[in-house]
């Protein structure tokens, strides 16, 4: 068995078309653990849906998070528009939780956000996800006003990039 810190070097970050298959096995995992997690359920539709293209390049990036096996353990993207870019579908597994591997794909989320030309990152987060918005806070992100009409979001936040 690997200690964490073995765990963390072998983790990879990738930028990867949403559409592919890996990319749904993590989009997948995204979903089911919402549906478990929120009360009455979560329907993708119903969580401000991107448009197409959103998170393809030149608009955004689409990252997948492997363990050092090569398995999916994660994954989010990032759309800018007019400066601002901003976090969607951040999901890792609950086998990498509380080792860091949340925290590398959120740093490497806002490097995509700034090549993109961004001088501001949001996101939002469901009151359910309590470990989400203590890395939020811990990261160095503020609560601002709500900015889009998610229903399954009851907490907003905001990041100027250096």
């Amino acid at each position: 068995m690997q200690d964490a810190s073995t765990e963390q070097r072998a983790l990879s970050i990738t930028p990867e078309p949403i559409d592919g298959a890996d990319a749904a096995v993590a989009l997948q995992c995204y979903i089911d653990e919402l549906r478990e997690r929120f009360p009455a359920g979560f329907d993708p539709g119903k969580a401000a849906p991107p448009a197409p293209g959103d998170f393809d390049p030149p608009h955004g990036c689409f990252l997948l998070v492997r363990d050092g096996d090569g398995r999916v353990s994660g994954c989010g993207a990032v759309r800018a528009e007019h400066g601002i870019a901003e976090i969607r579908r951040m999901w890792i597994s609950p086998a990498l939780r509380g080792l860091g591997a949340g925290r590398r794909l959120l740093r490497e989320l806002e490097q995509r956000a700034r090549d993109l030309g961004c001088r501001t990152v949001r996101l939002d987060t469901a009151a359910e996800l309590n470990e989400a918005r203590g890395l939020y806070s811990s990261a160095g992100y503020a609560e601002i006003p709500a900015y889009n009409d998610n229903e399954y979001a009851r907490h907003w936040f905001e990041k100027a990039l250096d």
